[in-house]
């Protein structure tokens, strides 16, 4: 197994409810056994993320252009470090893809090129999966930021890898918001099925329609919660995917600011568990990016977030 991240991953954003020092956090914690390693990512290049997001909108990213009502939409102040910060996990999200899936050398050209699906060469046995300290930034549409998301990382990683030839990918999505960015850009797109699980009265209002979107109640707690998502997976998994993508946010704790499904660290863990087994049985490569998590002590975020790490590592010696 290798982890992806980098300590630039934590912004200077002020006074914000987001803890970008989660992800330097969760680094100082992460124990390493053996055979793991750390990945120091590079940020996606341009035309990566213009395969996602339209030109205008990157233009405004880079020259600090972006409107009042637009940077209101992102809920981030704009600046150079905030953006190289974002384009940099975007980069550790493409280029854990591209680990798991076996194309990384791929990776070192600095412009996006297509191959034929007949040119892949996926891993058929062994179970792998790559953790990426970083990632879930499901809020960004092709035109505008969202929700403390300036660029959608996994769409970015998805459409790298399928301009490689990969045919077929899943996005678990459970963060406790629905990945309204995600679904809107690839609504129209058979090759991606998007599975979100979230809570249905909660941010965003506008909940564009993906491949399966399972609205919890408030209050939900673990028995439901687990119980929907175990109806969830094999439709998910039906897909057939070459790659799946999991977006493991700690947002539905009980103690969270942003969400209120109320899940125990235990029933967070279970959750962990039930979707890396899917995917190891189905012996896809994993990419686990961390997505949200905004609990009142960031200590439980971060210790919610080392936990989805420490499962994905005991799948891996199943």
């Amino acid at each position: 197994m290798q982890v992806v991240y980098s300590n630039r991953y934590q912004i200077d954003l002020g006074l914000h409810v987001f803890p970008t020092a989660k992800y330097r956090l969760i680094a100082e914690r992460l124990s390493l056994p053996a055979g793991v390693t750390l990945v120091e990512p590079e940020p996606a290049t341009w035309p990566q993320l213009a395969l996602v997001h339209t030109a205008e909108y990157l233009t405004k990213m880079r020259e600090g252009t972006l409107t009042a009502i637009e940077v209101d939409q992102l809920e981030l102040p704009w600046s150079a470090e905030m953006v190289e910060g974002f384009r940099l996990m975007v980069g550790g999200t493409v280029r854990a893809s591209l680990i798991v899936t076996g194309l990384e050398v791929r990776s070192q050209k600095s412009e996006v090129s297509s191959s034929n699906a007949s040119d892949v060469r996926l891993p058929t046995s062994d179970f792998r999966v790559v953790c990426h300290i970083g990632g879930g930034l499901h809020h960004a549409f092709p035109n505008h930021g969202e929700g403390f998301c300036p660029f959608n990382d996994v769409a970015v990683a998805a459409r790298v890898l399928m301009d490689r030839g990969v045919e077929r990918i899943t996005i678990v999505d459970l963060d406790v918001h629905h990945g309204n960015g995600t679904a809107f850009i690839f609504e129209s797109d058979p090759r991606v099925f998007t599975l979100s699980m979230h809570q249905q009265h909660n941010y965003p209002m506008w909940k564009p329609k993906g491949s399966l979107d399972v609205g919890l109640p408030d209050g939900a707690r673990d028995a439901t919660y687990l119980h929907e998502l175990e109806r969830a997976l094999p439709q998910a998994m039906a897909h057939r995917p070459q790659c799946v993508f999991y977006l493991a946010g700690a947002d539905p704790y009980e103690d969270d600011q942003l969400g209120g499904l109320r899940l125990t660290r235990d029933g967070l863990r279970r959750r962990d568990r039930m979707v890396i087994e899917a995917v190891r049985v189905a012996g896809v490569p994993l990419v686990v990016t961390l997505a949200g998590g905004y609990a009142r002590r960031v200590e439980d975020t971060v210790s919610i977030h080392l936990a989805t790490m420490e499962e994905a590592a005991a799948a891996v010696g199943r």
